[in-house]
C-alpha cells in the first residue's frame, strides 16, 4: 500500500464539497490504491457543519481514508499538502461588478498563495475552482514562487463536460464516442468551446453538424450553461462542478486516454500565441503526473479571434489585480 497523501480542500462545508469529499475518500480521484488524509478548511462559522460532514465521512468507513483534519486555520490546512482543491471563494452578490469580485477573491488567493508557499509541499498540485478561477489561480501562482507554475491550474473540465454533452445530444451519439473536445481561454462567457478537432464515433464532428449551429448555438450554450443552471435551481452548479474536479485531477494524476485529450487552464508557455504566464485553457494530454499542451492544431480565423478575445479578458483581469501579484 502506498503512503498517504494529503489533500487540502477549501470551502469544505459548501455544496460543491458535499458532492466532492466522499468521492475523493472513495479513491475515485487519485486511485483505488492511494490512501488519503483530508485537510479541510472552512471559515469559523461553518465549522459546525464541517464537523457533521466529518461524521458522515467517518460513518462511510472508507478504507483509503486515513485521517480528517477540520480547521479554520489555513496554515494547518495546507501544511504538507500534496494536492489542493481551492473551492472556497466569495460569490458574486447583487450589484457587484466583476472587478469587485476579482479584487475581493484576489485578496483571498493572494494570502492563500503566501501560506502555501510557506507550509505546503513544493510539489503540490493545485486546482482552483472558486471564481474567477483563472485569475484566482494566476494570483495564487504569483504569491507562491516556490511552487512549479505548471502545478497550478484552474478548472475548465466542467465546461469541457458541458460541451461534450451538447455535442452528444446534437448528434444523438453516446457520450463516450466524443473525443478531442476543446475549451480555449477563460472560465467566463468569453471561453471558446471548439469542435473543430473533435470526432464523433471516429468521424469529424464538423461533418456531423453545420457551422451555424457550432458557431452561433453551441458556443453560447456552453458558455452560458452555468447561468442556466442558476436560473433553474436558484444556486450555482454543485454536483457537476464536483464531478469536473474529480475528472480534472484524475486525468492529471493518472493520465489521459491515448486517443483523447482534455481541457485544463494552465500556465501558458506561449503556445497558440497566448501570452506566457496567463492561466489559459488549452487542449491537454497528461502522463506520469505531468501535462502537455497539444501542439500543431490549425484554428480558423473565427476561433482564433475568439481565443484572442478571451486572452484579452485575462490580461485585463491580471491588470486589475496587479497590486496583489
Amino acid at each position: 500500500m502506498k503512503q498517504p497523501v494529503r489533500v487540502t480542500v477549501t470551502g469544505a462545508a459548501g455544496q460543491i464539497c458535499y458532492s466532492l469529499l466522499f468521492r475523493i475518500a472513495s479513491g475515485e480521484m487519485l486511485g483505488e490504491d492511494q490512501p488519503i488524509i483530508l485537510q479541510l478548511l472552512e471559515i469559523t462559522p461553518a465549522l459546525r457543519v464541517l464537523d457533521a460532514i466529518k461524521m458522515e465521512l467517518d460513518d462511510c468507513a472508507f478504507p483509503l481514508l486515513r485521517d480528517i483534519i477540520c480547521t479554520d486555520d489555513a496554515k494547518v490546512a495546507f501544511t504538507g499538502a500534496d494536492y489542493g482543491l481551492m473551492v472556497g471563494a466569495k460569490p458574486r452578490g447583487p450589484g457587484m461588478e466583476r472587478a469587485d469580485l476579482l479584487k475581493d477573491n484576489g485578496q483571498i488567493f493572494s494570502s492563500i498563495g503566501k501560506i502555501i508557499n510557506e507550509v505546503a509541499s513544493p510539489n503540490m498540485k493545485i486546482c482552483v475552482v472558486g471564481n474567477p478561477a483563472n485569475t484566482n489561480a494566476y494570483i495564487l501562482m504569483k504569491n507562491a514562487p516556490k511552487l512549479n507554475p505548471n502545478n497550478i491550474s484552474a478548472l475548465m473540465r466542467l465546461d469541457h463536460n458541458r460541451a461534450t454533452y451538447q455535442l452528444a445530444e446534437k448528434t444523438n451519439q453516446p457520450m463516450h464516442t466524443i473525443k478531442k473536445m476543446t475549451i480555449w481561454g477563460n472560465h467566463s462567457t468569453t471561453q471558446v468551446p471548439d469542435i473543430s478537432h473533435c470526432t464523433v464515433d471516429g468521424k469529424k464532428a464538423t461533418d456531423r453538424v453545420d457551422a451555424t449551429w457550432a458557431n452561433e448555438e453551441f458556443i453560447p450554450k456552453v458558455a452560458k450553461r452555468g447561468a442556466e443552471v442558476i436560473a433553474a435551481r436558484g444556486s450555482s452548479s454543485a454536483a457537476s462542478a464536483a464531478n469536473g474536479v474529480i475528472n480534472h485531477m484524475k486525468s492529471w494524476v493518472l493520465g489521459t486516454e491515448n486517443d483523447n485529450w482534455v481541457s485544463m487552464a494552465v500556465c501558458s508557455d506561449g503556445s497558440y500565441g497566448i501570452q506566457p504566464g496567463l492561466i489559459y485553457s488549452f487542449p491537454i494530454t497528461c502522463q506520469d503526473g505531468e501535462w502537455s499542451i497539444v501542439q500543431g492544431l490549425e484554428n480558423s480565423d473565427f476561433i482564433t479571434q475568439k481565443m484572442q478575445a478571451s486572452e484579452q479578458e485575462l490580461k485585463d483581469e491580471a491588470e486589475t489585480c496587479a497590486d496583489l501579484c
